[in-house]
């Protein structure tokens, strides 16, 4: 059993953007064309197709305003598409580029210094396990490693408590 998860842009914050909301910096997405490479949505964890429309936008990955809490460009179909699910194993995204930054976070959302680190896609589940395994480490973030662009969250896989578990029954 894997002790991760990969977690897509919430369907929510993708809906508000589908329904015309606004961006972090309260701005309507921009709509381009893609050209076939490089525009991974991340609602679904695909890369956006030749011809497809996309939506760029402010997105920042983090519940308030805060000095750690970053802000950048990422793309989303410009049309609903599905959120990826399988979270267990290494979402299509992560398959496009030789490497990514991935870095924690602790639970008031600041950088944990020092956890930061380009790293190969093969290695970037066991890099998680290691960083999550903290007890400093609420989550953790997989960035472009040349852009430094938000691609996805990796999260603890929570284990059931006890009771739910029928150890109280």
């Amino acid at each position: 059993m894997n002790s991760i998860q990969f977690s897509a842009m919430p369907t929510a914050e993708a809906e508000a953007l589908w329904n015309g909301g606004r961006d972090a910096y309260d701005r309507l997405p921009e709509t381009l064309v893609s050209d076939g490479e490089g525009f991974p949505c991340r609602h679904c964890l695909r890369n956006i197709d030749n011809g497809e429309e996309l939506f760029v936008f402010a997105y920042r990955p983090f519940p308030e305003l805060q000095p750690y809490a970053e802000t950048g460009p990422i793309f989303l179909h410009k049309h609903p598409c599905q959120r990826y699910s399988a979270d267990e194993i290494l979402p299509p995204v992560l398959t496009t580029s030789r490497d990514f930054i991935v870095r924690g976070y602790n639970e008031n959302d600041r950088i944990v210094y020092g956890t930061g680190a380009v790293t190969a896609i093969n290695k970037i589940p066991a890099y998680a396990e290691e960083l999550l395994a903290r007890p400093d480490i609420a989550y953790v973030h997989v960035r472009s490693a040349r852009n430094n662009c938000y691609q996805c969250r990796i999260d603890k896989v929570k284990a059931p408590a006890l009771a739910e578990a029928g150890a109280f029954t």
